[in-house]
Formats: structure tokens, sequence, C-alpha cells
């Protein structure tokens, strides 16, 4: 069941202002600026061009950045292109998982009527099952190794008071 995103919606009708005022026509840097401005105006706490760092197999590759993070829950990628193809869906798909939230937005300000692709993160729900499952194994190994600690201190005080009886000549 689809339930109403409000932030989406926010961010959307801020672009929606920024395109109905500028058009389609100018570079993207200059609808970022533009962008930033209604992002500020509607209260939304925004990072502009955050840097991510991009591994491999554990070893650090490169860096990309996004041209926003909203709230520090939707990755926004914006182009200023006729035609969305699909390697900017692409682009904005890795991004939404390299900085490994839920959700991103793909805006493009160049064609004749704003376009958004809402994009999804299909690895953060199995991220987030893998999580868990991580955390349940370390609280159980955790519970394990203080179960056995209190096995080996109660085998201990046995023997040690084992030990002070034969040193009391107690058998």
């Amino acid at each position: 069941m689809f339930e109403k995103d409000e932030l989406s919606y926010k961010i959307i009708g801020c672009a929606m202002r920024v395109h109905n005022t500028l058009g389609n026509g100018f570079q993207e840097v200059i609808y970022q600026r533009c962008l930033a401005i209604e992002l500020g105006r509607e209260g939304l706490r925004f990072e502009r061009e955050k840097e991510q760092n991009i591994f491999y197999d554990g070893i650090h590759v490169g860096t990309r950045r996004a041209d926003f993070i909203v709230e520090n829950e939707i990755v926004v990628e914006l182009k200023a292109v006729i035609k969305l193809e699909d390697v900017h869906l692409a682009q904005a798909k890795n991004y939404v998982v390299a900085y490994n939230f839920e959700k991103g937005l793909l805006i493009n300000f160049g064609s004749k009527s704003l376009e958004y692709k809402l994009i999804f993160n299909q690895h953060k729900s199995q991220n987030k099952s893998q999580n868990q499952n991580l955390q349940n194994s370390r609280i159980n190994r955790m519970n394990e190794n203080k179960n056995s600690a209190n096995s080996v201190n109660s085998a201990n005080s046995v023997n040690s008071v084992n030990s002070d009886s034969d040193n009391l000549g107690v058998k």
C-alpha cells in the first residue's frame, strides 16, 4: 500500500516552483542554486554536493557527490537535459544505494515540463534484515560468552573452595 510521502511532495513542489519560474534551458548548477533557495524557504534541512566514498569489495575506489541530501532521508539528483535516459536513472539509483537511503528523487529541469522519478533502494530492506540478523548474532555471541564466563567463574570458585579446604586439611 502506498503511503503519502510528504517530504517527497515538498521537494517536488520546490522543484516545480523553480521550473515554473525559470523554465527549461539553463545549466544544472543554476537549477541547483534555485532549488537550494526553495528548499530553505520550505524549511527543509539539506546538504549540497555531499561527498560519499565508494567501495569495491571493501576497497575505497573513489568518491561521488549527490546534488542534495534532504532531511538526511532522500538523495536528490538533478539533471538539465532534454530527455532523461537510462544512464541518468542508473546514476540516481547508485546514489540511493551508496548513501544507503530508502529512496531518492531524480529531477529533470531540461524538458518543457518538469520530470521527476521517485527511486527506491531495493537493497535497503535486505540490508535492514541482514543488519538485524548480524546484530542478533552479536547479541547471541555476547550472551554465550557471558554464560561460558559465568560457568568458568563458578568452576573456579568451586576449585578455590576445594583448594582452600585442602590447605586447611579438610577433605
